[in-house]
């Protein structure tokens, strides 16, 4: 079997054979007259009136020989047979073809369209000129990219060769679609909002860093727009949402990324119980655009959006589950349970907070759902509102969906003072060791204090794609980011 580079030496030379003929292999414009789709759908209407049309696509497949061609073009939008006959185009134009053409290169072919003997719709060619010339051969298609690595890092082969991997880019853009709908319908106005920040803050996450060389300074690449779209409200806009990337420094994993999509809304005069409402109809209105369906089969799940939601309240479902009481419970005794379930927890600057969302993951996974989640303590949330019948806890919801958390929203919390000082709780737990912890946004809080309505935000992530997916959700990224490849 060639090589690859012999194999491209190959097409080299015939790159050169076109150029001693006269031939540009990569004209700025072709003759392109519909796409391929297009060709199929109007097929009827072009064939009765003999019309001649220009079809350009990329050579999917070539067989035939001698005074026959059947070439299969494919432009994005669907493939269509041309048919090159010597006594139709002429010997020339069809010893050209023969002598130059490869399967992935890009040509324009016209004639007038008709079905072959075996009642194929096809395009029979007067004409044809390269659109581009290709170096190297494409995937077999049969056998295709069989490297796992090797798929990722030319998604763009994998995507083109792979049916499957395809109408997940496709569906992956229905699924944003369907959320900016949804939001634009309901009186949402999107925005966009900073991506280098000063201070890093709306989530409990480690950031990127960089530097700026024009203000010579350093800053944040943001893990969540959140302060920014609070900061609208304060400015009088009522329901506001972004849909943008989010950058966070931490670990991989089947449901993790660092470098991801993500959609926040906040709604003024609106509660977490609002809230609720909302989201579930946007879930339900995100599965039915997009896949067409409410059921779901997820990570070993049998999920049903339609059916009645529930309501998990986080101190009960985690004693009913470990035993544990953590509203009485020291962190030694979270750190007990722990070891006795045998879960691994990071010691580096361990406090109460982490302890107990570790343990909460241990019992999250045995939930199916959908449902909400609901009265978290306070510690655990720095950014939401208190409940007015208990302190202690907060108007926090999160949607549990096959055992993982697939969006979270509150109550947004107004007051001034008190999250000043959740800030600087959140900075001493920093200054332990706790990289997590979220940074003291001093002008947010003085932004709060010119008068925030109140107002419910929710963010969802495109962890959630992944899951109606059933897929890591690397996999469900056009283009993951790759380590550079071993020269």
């Amino acid at each position: 079997m060639a090589s690859l580079d012999e194999l491209r030496a190959v097409r080299i030379k015939k790159l050169e054979a076109l150029k001693s003929r006269g031939v540009n292999p990569f004209p700025s414009t072709v003759p392109c007259d519909m796409t391929l789709l297009k060709a199929k759908e109007s097929f009827d209407d072009i064939s009765i009136k003999a019309s001649v049309v220009s079809l350009v696509g990329r050579v999917m497949a070539i067989r035939g020989q001698g005074a026959i061609l059947f070439i299969v073009l494919f432009d994005g939008t669907g493939e269509f047979q041309c048919v090159i006959k010597k006594d139709v185009i002429g010997v020339d134009a069809l010893s050209l073809f023969a002598d130059t053409v490869d399967v992935g290169d890009f040509i324009s072919t016209t004639g007038t369209l008709f079905i072959t003997n075996r009642g194929e719709k096809s395009l029979l060619a007067t004409a044809w000129v390269m659109a581009t010339k290709s170096l190297l051969p494409m995937p077999e298609k049969w056998s295709g990219l069989e490297n796992e690595e090797i798929k990722l890092r030319k998604r763009y082969l994998d995507i083109l060769t792979n049916p499957e991997v395809r109408a997940m880019v496709v569906r992956r853009s229905a699924f944003w679609r369907a959320i900016r709908e949804f939001l634009l319908v309901r009186g949402f106005m999107e925005v966009e909002t900073p991506i280098l920040e000063n201070t890093a803050g709306g989530a409990d996450a480690r950031p990127f860093s960089t530097h700026h060389n024009a203000l010579d300074l350093d800053v944040f690449l943001r893990i969540s727009p959140e302060l920014w779209l609070k900061r609208l409200m304060v400015a009088g806009f009522p329901k506001v949402f972004e849909i943008g990337r989010i950058f966070r420094n931490e670990g991989m994993d089947a449901e993790h990324l660092q470098d991801y999509t993500q959609m926040e809304f906040y709604w003024a005069y609106a509660d977490y119980n609002d809230g609720m409402k909302i989201v579930e109809e946007l879930y339900k209105h995100i599965a039915q655009t997009t896949f067409g369906t409410l059921q779901f089969k997820i990570k070993g799940f049998n999920i049903d959006l339609g059916a009645p939601w529930q309501i998990y309240d986080f101190t009960e479902t985690i004693k009913k589950m470990t035993g544990t009481d953590i509203s009485v419970a020291s962190l030694e005794d979270v750190v007990i349970k722990l070891k006795e379930l045998h879960v691994e927890y990071e010691e580096k600057g361990l406090n109460m907070a982490r302890a107990v969302d570790t343990l909460w993951k241990v019992c999250r996974k045995k939930i199916g759902g959908p449902g909400f989640l609901i009265n978290v303590p306070v510690f655990l949330e720095p950014l939401a509102k208190r409940k007015g019948d208990d302190e202690n806890l907060v108007e926090r919801f999160q949607v549990i969906l096959a055992g993982s958390e697939m969006g979270k929203g509150f109550s947004e919390l107004n007051d001034p003072l008190d999250q000043a000082g959740r800030f600087e709780e959140q900075a001493k737990l920093r200054e332990a060791g706790d990289e997590e912890a979220q940074m003291n946004d001093t002008d947010f809080v003085e932004a709060l204090e010119h008068g925030m309505p109140p107002t419910c935000g929710f963010g969802l992530s495109e962890r959630l794609f992944s899951f109606l997916m059933d897929k890591p959700a690397r996999e469900c990224q056009i283009f993951p980011l790759m380590r550079p490849k071993d020269e």
